[in-house]
């Protein structure tokens, strides 16, 4: 039986939404700043040698890309809700990533990142602000929106709060001269992200069912 939830996510979102994502997961692995991309932050890469836990905080994000993909390659294959279990497993892993961006973002609100007050608010703003709304608007919605939608809704958040965040610290001129071709991509591909991440959550809803709602 197909379910309410996988219905209201149009086909043609799916697909544009499953390309954008591959670009995101090509990009976990292309340069973002000074020569360093996603993939070496986490293994801790770092020129000099000063990798630490603020690069594995900010380059895990990046990897949500990868269950983002097996979500929407599984809305053509089934139709079927998302298993529990799985639900969980996606809620625990954006909530801690999540978790991490707010640890990142501590220097900032604390004045000690050597940033502008522009910058450091629009820092503040991104790290902060796309979690607080979007997971205010699904525990306003719970009963209506459907349990995959939320998934996409939690791990999108989680991917553009941190992924805003790199785009404004590593945005400044004295990055411009190494190599960051992941920077680019990244850059290209939020907007379009983000919109979907709107209709996704502030878009049409259907009532559903207890076994539907978000778990």
């Amino acid at each position: 039986m197909p379910s309410l939830d996988d219905r209201q996510l149009p086909i043609w979102l799916n697909s544009a939404a499953l390309a954008i994502w591959l670009a995101a997961a090509v990009g976990a692995f292309l340069p973002f700043a000074v020569g360093t991309s996603p993939f070496d932050a986490i293994m801790r890469r770092v020129p000099n040698d000063e990798g630490n836990w603020w690069h594995i905080l900010i380059g895990a994000p990046f990897f949500l890309a990868f269950p983002m993909i097996w979500l929407r390659l599984r809305a053509f294959i089934s139709r079927a809700a998302l298993p529990l279990g799985g639900r969980r497993a996606l809620w625990i892993v954006s909530g801690l990533l999540m978790f991490g961006t707010l640890l990142v973002e501590a220097p900032f609100l604390a004045h000690r990142a050597g940033t502008s007050e522009p910058q450091r608010l629009a820092v503040i703003a991104a790290g902060l602000g796309i979690p607080i709304v979007s997971i205010s608007r699904l525990i306003a919605c719970r009963r209506t929106i459907g349990a995959t939608r939320a998934c996409i809704a939690v791990l999108t958040a989680a991917y553009l709060a941190n992924a805003s965040l790199c785009l404004i610290v590593y945005a400044e001129a004295k990055f411009a001269t190494s190599s960051r071709s992941g920077w680019y991509v990244t850059m290209a591909i939020v907007w379009p992200m983000a919109l979907e991440f709107v209709w996704v959550l502030f878009g049409p809803v259907r009532a559903l069912g207890q076994a539907e709602a978000v778990g």
